[in-house]
């Protein structure tokens, strides 16, 4: 294998690869270490004080995830915008990741829909691009991404996961343990795309509660539905008789 050769799926030059392990590996003191986590610790208080100061004024929201790979126009793409379109017709505002794909779409339809349209930003070295549909005051960018998902859970009254990546599924399973230990309260989590998500939740059945890892009932904090309809009465049943809080 030459050194300039790229990785079929990051594209990026072994020897930057060599370099990035070469850095990592490079012996540090006890003061270096000390020194990079009192620095960590404040920019870890200031993403949580600005997240914080904005969220806390948006209103009722849904966080809506998926792909950033998704192309504008396609099937999912369509879904999404719809989804949150009609969303914001019920007085929601929107969430996404603030990037391309599935949150473009996402914060599209809020836009036109009249409703918020929040982007919650992560630098990463490719994918994520800040989108043209997010409110100007709304667009908050974040280093960790453990902050950010403090930030989509907590102020967002209902979860839908569209068709997406490791990032999504990340993003699906720490809202569904959340609920499951109790650390947030319960709110609706609804997977869109029975064709894509079918599968898993498949596997979680003859898996997980087959073998007593998670409890039968654990599923019923899951929707898996396909349409906008679908999606707007599984969330407008969810708060018929619930009022609008923060979840933790």
């Amino acid at each position: 294998m030459e050194k300039e050769e790229n990785l079929p799926a990051a594209g990026i030059p072994v020897s930057e690869i060599e370099q990035q392990i070469r850095n990592d590996f490079k012996p540090h003191t006890w003061n270096d270490i000390k020194t990079n986590d009192s620095w960590t610790i404040f920019k870890v208080m200031s993403e949580f004080v600005s997240g914080f100061d904005i969220m806390a004024r948006i209103g009722p929201c849904v966080s809506i995830f998926g792909s950033a790979r998704i192309k504008p126009g396609s099937k999912y793409y369509r879904l999404a915008e719809q989804i949150a379109y009609r969303l914001t017709g019920l007085g929601f505002g929107i969430i996404t990741g603030g990037g391309p794909g599935i949150m473009e779409a996402a914060n599209k339809g809020a836009y036109f829909g009249g409703g918020t349209s929040c982007g919650m930003n992560i630098e990463l070295p490719h994918e994520q691009n800040s989108n043209p549909f997010i409110d100007k005051d709304k667009n908050i960018y974040f280093s960790h991404f453990f902050v950010r998902k403090v930030m989509f859970v907590k102020y967002a009254q209902a979860f839908v996961v569209m068709p997406g990546g490791f990032g999504t599924l990340d993003e699906l399973f720490e809202a569904i343990t959340l609920i499951q230990t109790r650390k947030s309260t319960l709110y609706p989590i609804v997977m869109v795309g029975s064709e894509y998500w079918g599968g898993l939740l498949d596997w979680i059945r003859e898996r997980l509660v087959t073998e007593g890892m998670i409890a039968p009932e654990d599923l019923d904090l899951i929707s898996l539905v396909d349409t906008p309809d679908e999606v707007v009465a599984a969330i407008g049943k969810f708060y018929e008789k619930k009022t609008f809080t923060p979840n933790f």
